[in-house]
């Protein structure tokens, strides 16, 4: 079950097209969709998560708590709207393509795709496209 929350400002228009998408990327994978929360708040709201619970003491677009067990994904997924229209501004997006950017990213995240090197990002990235397509498409 995928859950939408909003701590700030802001609504998804599309909740179920893009539940259904998300669902989609996780079985064409040979994942099983659990519990996710998509929790939309403001920069403020994501730097006290980010202190509080990580200890880094920066700005961040997305935080992701993991409780994915074997291949039942779930999990809680904070999304600060600020820094995905600042990150879409940033790389010439749209706010709604930086959106499912990151609303895919912490997902990838859960099925073991990392993004601390080179390598591993650009394998990221190509996940994030392959799923970007299927929304496309």
């Amino acid at each position: 079950m995928i859950l939408f929350n909003y701590e700030t400002d802001f609504k998804l228009v599309n909740e179920e097209a893009i539940q259904k998408w998300i669902s989609e990327c996780i079985e064409t994978r040979g994942f099983t969709e659990g519990e996710l929360n998509y929790i939309f708040c403001d920069d403020e709201y994501l730097l006290k998560l980010n202190v509080e619970f990580l200890e880094h003491d920066t700005l961040t677009d997305i935080i992701s708590f993991d409780y994915t067990l074997g291949k039942l994904i779930s999990g809680d997924i904070f999304i600060s709207v600020e820094r995905v229209q600042e990150n879409a501004n940033l790389f010439t997006q749209t706010f709604d393509n930086e959106l499912n950017r990151v609303l895919i990213h912490g997902i990838l995240h859960y099925m073991g795709y990392k993004d601390k090197t080179d390598a591993a990002k650009a394998e990221m990235r190509s996940e994030e496209d392959k799923c970007l397509a299927l929304l496309e498409s």
